[in-house]
């Protein structure tokens, strides 16, 4: 089956990208995820953890200025506005300098910091107005359960603030443990956090097939695509939306950290969505989710 053209067409659409950022100078930024790893590519060879995983990675860019690198990008490939962290430098300048363009996410929570973490999600709140945090289980330091105790007050935060916790879950692309990540595990985090807004990043895989049957389960679950090349979305996740769950797939890039814009946008028209599906998978999904004010122009 091919995509349908026509008014829905993915070339037609605004793009919101749900996981976008910024090339800083430095490796350091991955520290976090390094001083676990073992293997000696990890630790000494690779310029990001997951290097293995992918090809055609942009890694001349320009640091001089990485918001001003990351909004051509942009604006070459037609995303309408990029969701970006404030945990740096470059992510807090974007969102106040052009927030028409970009969306504020909290710095990624920290279980083994509870209130540290707790006190950042509200003055960041306060400060930026965050529509969302993140979560990197595996990448956490000891690691801790999408579904352990430390998280529970994370979440309940996410909730009395009411904003969404995008959470990688499946196989880590760095080599490290990957339990931690199963996707069995937010079946408990749903079920004691029915207002939760969770957005799984990274793919669920091998665990794809688990995925489409909670968000099937629990009203509040969603699946973006950070991280994954359209030509290698998972088959489950493509019929998922083709049929019942089109208002459950939010797009996610994964610029610049191991896909270029440019081939994200030249392999979406392969990805074979119903033209129904195109524009809450592009924009409309993660407006809601994410309460983002009206459509901006093209």
């Amino acid at each position: 089956m091919s995509p349908q053209a026509g008014p829905a067409h993915p070339a037609q659409q605004p793009i919101i990208d749900t996981h976008i950022g910024f090339r800083e100078s430095g490796n350091d930024q991955y520290d976090f995820i390094t001083r676990q790893t073992k293997d000696r590519e990890s630790r000494e060879e690779f310029s990001f953890p997951a290097e293995y995983m992918f090809k055609g990675v942009p890694r001349d860019l320009p640091t001089d200025d990485p918001v001003a690198v990351t909004l051509r990008a942009m604006d070459r490939n037609g995303i309408a506005m990029g969701m970006v962290s404030v945990a740096t430098e470059s992510g807090r300048r974007a969102v106040q300098r052009h927030p028409d363009r970009f969306v504020p996410q909290g710095s990624a929570v920290d279980p083994n910091d509870i209130m540290g973490t707790l006190w950042r999600m509200q003055a960041e709140f306060e400060e930026f107005g965050i529509r969302s945090v993140s979560s990197f289980a595996a990448g956490t330091f000891p690691q801790v359960a999408l579904n352990a105790a430390q998280m529970y007050p994370i979440y309940a935060k996410c909730v009395e603030l009411d904003i969404p916790i995008f959470a990688c879950a499946g196989i880590p692309g760095p080599r490290v443990r990957a339990a931690v990540q199963h996707v069995e595990l937010i079946d408990d985090v749903m079920f004691d956090f029915p207002d939760l807004v969770f957005v799984t990043r990274h793919g669920c895989e091998p665990w794809q097939d688990l995925a489409v049957k909670l968000m099937i389960k629990w009203p509040n679950l969603y699946y973006s695509t950070s991280a994954f090349a359209p030509k290698h979305y998972p088959r489950a996740i493509v019929d998922y939306a083709n049929t019942r769950g089109a208002h459950k797939i939010i797009y996610a890039g994964y610029f610049p950290a191991g896909l270029s814009l440019e081939r994200i946008v030249d392999e979406l028209p392969q990805v074979p969505f119903r033209a129904e599906v195109w524009p809450q998978f592009l924009h409309e999904n993660a407006r809601r989710v994410l309460k983002l004010p009206g459509e901006r122009a093209q």
